[in-house]
C-alpha cells in the first residue's frame, strides 16, 4: 500500500507541476467567460445593427394585414407567375404567396425563397399568419378578443414531495431537469476525459522505457493502480477550480453587459408575474424556497463518488489499453467497445432518462456499473429510492473491482511487451497466462 500511494504523489505532483496543468487549469475557466463575453457582445451588436429582410407578397384573399415587427412586406400587383419572376431579379429576401382560402380550412400558404430560412423565421410567418387568421375568425364570429382574455386560465401546478415518514418538501420538475442534465453531461465528459489520459500517460511511460525501470521495484498492479487514483486526484482538483473559478468569472461578464444569472432571472420574472408589493414577496419567497429544497450537499456527495467510481471502472480499461498498444494511433479499435456503455448512458439520458426518470430502463441503468455513473446523475435530483441508491453503489464498487482484476492481468504483461502485433486474441491470451 505504501508504494501505491508513493506511486499517486508521484503522479500528482508530476501533472500538477506541469506548465501544461496550470495553462489548462487557469486558461480554461478564462476562455469560457471570454468566449461568453464575445459571443454576447456579438449577439447584442447584431440585434442592435440587423436591418429587416424584404418580403414581397402576393395576396389573392384580400385578407392580408402586413405585420412589420418581424419583415417588411412589400405587396406585388400582378399574379404570381409575375411575382416570381420578378423575384429571381431582385434582391428581397422571400417571396410569400397568400391564395384565396377559407377561414376554416386555411391551406395553400407558399413561401419562395433563394436560401434555406431558418425554423425561427418559418415559425414567425406562421405565427403572424395564424394570429391574422384567428382575428378574421373573432370577426366573423362576432367574439370580442376582452372575451377571450377573460375565458383564458393560467394553472400552476405546485409540487410537493412527500416523505415515508410524512415529510412535506416543495420541488421543481424544471429545475429537476436542468440538475439531471448538467450532472449527466459534466460525468460524461470528465470519465471520457481523464480516463484517456490514463491511456495517454501509460503510452508515453512505455514508449519512453521509464516502466521498465518502475517495475523492477514495484508490482505492474501497483504501478497501474497509483497511476489511476493519482490522475484521479488531479483530475478532483482541477474540477474544483474549475467550477470555482468558471462560476465567479461568468457572473462578472454576465454583470459587466447587465445580464443576471439564472437565479436573478427567475427572482425578476417572479416580479413580472406578481407587480403587487405582498404578492411580489410572496414570489420571492417561492424562489428562495425552491433553491432552498435544492439538496446541494446530497448532490455533490454523490457526484464526487459516481465521477470516482466511473473514473476509477474506466480507467482500469483504459490503463490496459495503454499497457498493451505502442501509440494512440493503435489504441482507437480498442476505445470504441470500451467507450460504448458510456454512449448508450449518454444518449439514454437525453432519451428517456430525464424523461422518466422511475422508468424500469431509467432504474436499470443507474444500477448497472458501466452505465450508472451517467445514468444515476441524471436521476437524482427527481429522489431516488434509497434502495436503489445502495444497490447502484455497491455494484459501482463490484465493477470496479472486477475491471481492475481484469486489467491488472492484462497490464502485467502488457507493460512490458514492444512491437507486438495486437489484437483482442492476444489481449485475452495475456490475460489467461499465469503466475
Amino acid at each position: 500500500m505504501n508504494k501505491i500511494w508513493l506511486i499517486v504523489q508521484r503522479e500528482f505532483l508530476n501533472r500538477v507541476q506541469k506548465k501544461s496543468f496550470l495553462i489548462a487549469t487557469i486558461l480554461l475557466p478564462l476562455i469560457f467567460p471570454a468566449l461568453m463575453a464575445i459571443l454576447v457582445y456579438v449577439a447584442v451588436e447584431q440585434k442592435k445593427n440587423a436591418s429587416k429582410d424584404v418580403v414581397y407578397y402576393v395576396d389573392e384573399s384580400n385578407k392580408f394585414m402586413a405585420d412589420t415587427s418581424k419583415f417588411i412586406f412589400k405587396e406585388f400587383e400582378g399574379s404570381i407567375a409575375a411575382a416570381k419572376q420578378s423575384f429571381q431579379e431582385d434582391q428581397s429576401y422571400a417571396l410569400l404567396h397568400i391564395p384565396d382560402f377559407e377561414l376554416s380550412n386555411p391551406r395553400g400558404f407558399t413561401l419562395y425563397t433563394k436560401v434555406n430560412p431558418s425554423p425561427n423565421e418559418i415559425g414567425d410567418l406562421e405565427g403572424m399568419l395564424e394570429n391574422q387568421i384567428r382575428e378574421l375568425k373573432l370577426v366573423k364570429f362576432n367574439i370580442r378578443q376582452e372575451v377571450l382574455d377573460s375565458i383564458k386560465t393560467d394553472i400552476t401546478i405546485r409540487t410537493i414531495n412527500v416523505s415515508e415518514a410524512g415529510d412535506e418538501k416543495t420541488s421543481d420538475s424544471k429545475v429537476l431537469f436542468g440538475i439531471g442534465m448538467a450532472c449527466g453531461i459534466m460525468m460524461y465528459i470528465f470519465i471520457f476525459v481523464y480516463g484517456a489520459q490514463i491511456m495517454q500517460g501509460v503510452i508515453e511511460e512505455k514508449t519512453s522505457k521509464v516502466v521498465e525501470v518502475i517495475v523492477s521495484s514495484v508490482r505492474p498492479f501497483q504501478l497501474m493502480m497509483g497511476k489511476i487514483m493519482g490522475l484521479a486526484s488531479v483530475g478532483l482538483l482541477q474540477f474544483l477550480i474549475w467550477i470555482i473559478l468558471i462560476t465567479t468569472l461568468s457572473s462578472v461578464v454576465l454583470g459587466f453587459f447587465g445580464l443576471d444569472m439564472p437565479q436573478q432571472q427567475m427572482m425578476n420574472e417572479m416580479s413580472q408575474e406578481y407587480p403587487d408589493a405582498q404578492l411580489q414577496n410572496q414570489g420571492t419567497m417561492e424562489v428562495l424556497g425552491l433553491i432552498g429544497e435544492v439538496p446541494f450537499g446530497y448532490l455533490i456527495f454523490n457526484f464526487l463518488f459516481y465521477f470516482l467510481g466511473g473514473y476509477l471502472l474506466y480507467g482500469a480499461l483504459f490503463a490496459a489499453v495503454g499497457s498493451a498498444v505502442d501509440s494512440p494511433a493503435e489504441a482507437q479499435q480498442f476505445m470504441f467497445p470500451i467507450t460504448i456503455p458510456m454512449l448508450i448512458a449518454y444518449f439514454g439520458l437525453f432519451t428517456f432518462i430525464l424523461d422518466d426518470p422511475h422508468g424500469s430502463i431509467s432504474v436499470w441503468l443507474s444500477i448497472i456499473p458501466f452505465t450508472s455513473p451517467i445514468a444515476m446523475m441524471g436521476r437524482i435530483g427527481f429522489g431516488v429510492p434509497a434502495w436503489q441508491l445502495f444497490l447502484s453503489m455497491l455494484s459501482l464498487i463490484g465493477g470496479f473491482v472486477f475491471t481492475t482484476w481484469v486489467a491488472a492481468r492484462i497490464y502485467r504483461v502488457g507493460i512490458l511487451m514492444h512491437g507486438t502485433k495486437i489484437n483482442y486474441k492476444v489481449m485475452a491470451k495475456w490475460f489467461m497466462m499465469k503466475g
